[in-house]
């Protein structure tokens, strides 16, 4: 393949066929300014903010779409394109609500951001604006198009990461806003309420519904014996909303915080997610002597859940019934653990923090609901988290470290710890699967064919002598082939974990959000994977890695559940599904 040379500001890169101007400039060092670009997923050069001057060429030209030629010279920051860059900017921002002060996104806004540094202050067009929508009616996920800038990576984000596709562009010219199709609300269609569109939309077009004032009315009930869970992955984003570097495992921290927001108790989902495997892993276990439902899915993942409703009803008994380990927990908190300190199930207030907005959605399924109370009744994602530890004057960086709360629940094992990976769960339930059925305590615990961003991973698993075949994916557009597999009857694997976000939970659409220019840069490396890493080390560092061996598990079933699959199991931890209508009207 013939190496293309060109000179971008003077400086001479090379380049290979197919490559645009903006990976070519990349390569060399020299950043281009972008908008509706997010490498892999979208390039419609809408936004006309990556504009360079070209020699010969008549027009500016975007550099995200023009393909670099032999002998091509390109300037990036000239006079005409300096002028070209805020006219552009100056268009967008015209056209937007400009309600800055009252954002969820102010000062992680990629639109305010590149406005300051092309140091724009105010907008020379006015005008007419296109009539916003403003949409608040699903569970977990806000649309305002007030805000939208019609870039369309929520769009591209749906149909290529989720294959699904509910966003698209809707009616034409000065009318055109983003959303299902005719502009109904994403409560109405076959939403997942993942969240990808919201962590990869570069302004406050979409974001999660908050709960923090709900949280904040439990806290200031004297009534109230307010309980707050986190999610596994959560302390490997948390760290990123106070400035630290990303994968920064920030568990003691983020313990001593919410300990001073006022929280009664601070546990680990990690014992849900413990707990979950104790479950899930009998479960498979019975359909196997059974001749049960094979292969059989994971199902702690509630966007993945809504999406087999939506999309692949007749695969819903390949589910397993086990509740998610947040869902889980907080059942057990208003039977198991009420019981104990003698207090109310009414008087008890639940908050999951979560790295999940569709987690939002999960606490009010009817099929979760175990009593006349809500088993969890609040989710903060991991954003919420941080604003709520702000909104207390917390200086977080500069916090001890300090351990969950111990009794009864506190326990977990680093199999809990990695659920928040894609492959964790997997792991976890490999870990305890195999040391139960070979009846020997497991020396090696470590299946690293778990682990990884791969799209799908596959491994054939030697159980007390016999083969099991595997299967890992998460994103619904990775996951699609093996689904038509188990829908077709020709998938040769007896357990599949699917997650709904790529890379699992420490990609959920509630974690923290990485700009573009971040996740543009090859450089930078993966922030999954750093991530990812931060949950792998806690997992060594911890004293029990495998569920089963977790003592407050054990002296749970002792007490109260007796045994995995008991009735009283599945009363408080098992849940159904049903098929779901992919538009409630039209």
């Amino acid at each position: 393949m013939k190496t293309i040379h060109l000179k971008i500001d003077g400086r001479d890169v090379t380049a290979q066929p197919g490559e645009t101007i903006l990976e070519a400039a990349k390569h060399a060092g020299i950043h281009i300014p972008t908008l509706c670009f997010l490498k892999g997923i979208a390039n419609s050069g809408s936004c006309r903010v990556c504009l360079v001057e070209v020699e010969k060429a008549r027009t500016l030209l975007s550099a995200c779409t023009t393909p670099v030629s032999q002998g091509m010279v390109v300037y990036t920051h000239s006079a005409r394109v300096l002028k070209g860059r805020r006219s552009s900017v100056e268009l967008l921002i015209s056209n937007h609500t400009m309600d800055c002060l009252h954002c969820i996104r102010d000062q992680n806004c990629e639109l305010q951001q590149l406005a300051f540094s092309l140091g724009i202050r105010q907008s020379r067009f006015t005008g007419m604006h296109t009539e916003p929508t403003f949409d608040d009616a699903s569970e977990g996920i806000v649309r305002d198009t007030g805000k939208c800038i019609l870039c369309q990576r929520c769009i591209e984000t749906c149909r290529k990461v989720q294959g699904l596709g509910i966003l698209d562009l809707e009616n034409r010219g000065f009318n055109t806003v983003v959303g299902p199709v005719f502009n109904q609300s994403m409560h109405d269609v076959n939403c997942m309420q993942c969240g990808q569109c919201v962590i990869n939309c570069p302004l406050g077009a979409l974001s999660e519904k908050e709960n923090i004032h709900d949280v904040l009315r439990a806290l200031q009930d004297t009534e109230k014996t307010v309980i707050v869970q986190t999610a596994p992955a959560v302390r490997a984003s948390l760290g990123e909303e106070f400035g630290m570097p990303i994968g920064t495992r920030v568990t003691g921290k983020m313990v001593a915080a919410l300990r001073r927001c006022g929280f009664d108790r601070v546990y680990d989902t990690d014992f849900g997610a413990d707990l979950t495997i104790m479950e899930e892993g009998n479960e498979l276990l019975q359909r196997l002597r059974h001749n049960g439902v094979l292969p059989m899915f994971t199902s702690c993942s509630p966007g993945w859940v809504r999406y087999v409703e939506f999309e692949y009803p007749e695969l819903i008994p390949h589910l397993s019934t086990s509740k998610s380990p947040h869902m889980m927990f907080g059942s057990i908190v208003k039977s198991y653990w009420a019981k104990q300190k003698k207090i109310p199930a009414e008087k008890i207030y639940v908050v999951s923090i979560m790295p999940c907005t569709a987690k939002k959605a999960e606490i009010i399924r009817p099929e979760n609901k175990t009593s006349m109370y809500e088993d969890v009744d609040a989710v903060l994602t991991t954003r919420e988290a941080a604003r709520l530890i702000r909104l207390f004057g917390i200086d977080f960086t500069t916090l001890p470290d300090e351990p969950f709360d111990q009794d009864l629940l506190g326990d977990y094992t680093g199999a809990g710890v990695i659920f928040g990976a894609s492959g964790g769960v997997m792991e976890a339930a490999l870990r305890t699967v195999k040391q139960n059925l070979e009846n020997v305590k497991l020396e090696k615990v470590d299946f690293h064919e778990c682990r990884g961003l791969k799209g799908v991973k596959e491994a054939e698993i030697d159980l007390a002598g016999k083969k099991m075949q595997i299967a890992i994916t998460s994103g619904m557009q990775a996951a699609k082939p093996l689904l038509e597999e188990v829908k077709k009857g020709t998938s040769r694997y007896t357990f599949i974990e699917v997650m709904g976000c790529p890379g699992g939970c420490i990609n959920g659409g509630g974690q923290s959000i990485i700009p573009s220019r971040i996740k543009n840069d090859d450089a930078q490396g993966d922030y999954r994977k750093k991530r990812m890493q931060a949950l792998y080390d806690e997992d060594v560092e911890c004293s029990l890695r495998i569920s089963s061996d977790n003592p407050q598990i054990q002296k749970l079933y002792a007490d109260f559940l007796h045994e995995p699959g008991s009735e009283k199991a599945e009363e408080l931890l098992h849940t159904s599904y049903s098929s779901k209508a992919r538009f409630h009207k039209m």
